[in-house]
């Protein structure tokens, strides 16, 4: 009995030095510069959605209305959201890409209402158009320019090299190889250019069948080998209700399962529909990581 007894101590504690340099990873020191501050990554950030469209995949983001974009923007900020993306351009799957034109006027629209409610938060602009990013940043003072498209569009990396605003790279690439690869080529040129905050977004659903986005999200923490932060985007998207034969209304629980993965994989933003949810799923996962550094 003894003897079992050692064998086994010795095996927990085998078991807790390997857990000590995947918690030191949680502690990863990033920050990001906005509106002229450094913003901490030590404890993940929460990213709400506003989707100024009529077409997004999940009806509950959908929001035209001076009052349905106030309400929302309010809804965010009161249910502990850090920061706001604003979308003005659908991304679905099968869905129509509007004009630049109609991105700009649902923009300025949208923008204008959330700067009126709320003149301090830190407004993030979903957009792959370089125009439509710069005419975001120097009208309404947006803090952060969300691109979907890996920086393809002609001039992007440019842009946001003069705007000086942190850069969400997002990849649409269908394995983790690749996507690493492109983060390293693309960010060595993005930091050429004087791009200082670059943040890393695997792009769950875009490029990417179901066992692709499930072979990458459970690698994710191997992006961290780019020592950049990562915002990770799956609220409710195909991966989730497709598996559960479900639709994206009722797929609250399987996204709040995969976002306390993400934040023990080392998430660093979480760009969600449910707020409320994703915050408290932060503060619960921050409370075991504290516990595990202790």
């Amino acid at each position: 009995c003894q003897s079992y007894r050692k064998k086994g101590f010795s095996n927990l504690k085998s078991q807790i030095s390997n857990l000590k340099p995947q918690t030191s990873k949680m502690n990863k020191g990033y920050t990001i510069r906005i509106k002229g501050q450094l913003v901490s990554l030590d404890k993940p950030l929460v990213m709400g959605i506003l989707n100024c469209t009529p077409d997004s995949f999940f009806t509950g983001s959908r929001m035209q209305s001076e009052r349905e974009i106030a309400e929302r923007a309010d809804e965010i900020i009161a249910q502990g959201g850090d920061m706001i993306d604003v979308g003005a351009c659908s991304t679905r799957p099968g869905g129509a890409v509007v004009s630049e034109a109609e991105e700009r006027d649902r923009l300025r629209h949208c923008l204008a209402i959330v700067r009126r409610e709320h003149p301090d938060a830190i407004v993030s602009v979903d957009t792959f158009r370089p125009s439509v990013a710069r005419m975001c940043v120097e009208e309404f003072g947006a803090d952060m320019i969300n691109d979907v498209a890996e920086g393809e569009e002609p001039g992007m990396f440019e842009t946001v090299a003069a705007l000086r605003v942190p850069y969400v790279l997002m990849s649409v690439q269908p394995t983790l190889r690749e996507s690493i690869l492109m983060f390293a080529r693309k960010t060595q040129m993005l930091f050429q250019m004087g791009v200082s905050d670059v943040i890393l977004d695997p792009g769950f659903g875009f490029g990417k069948t179901l066992d692709d986005n499930y072979a990458i999200f459970s690698q994710l923490e191997k992006f961290h080998e780019l020592a950049l932060p990562l915002l990770v985007g799956i609220s409710r998207k195909s991966m989730i209700y497709r598996l559960l034969d479900i639709t994206p209304e009722q797929a609250l629980n399987g996204t709040t399962a995969l976002h306390a993965t993400a934040l023990l994989k080392g998430a660093d933003i979480l760009r969600v529909h449910d707020v409320r949810e994703a915050v408290e799923t932060c503060r619960i996962m921050q409370k075991i990581r504290e516990g595990c550094v202790n």
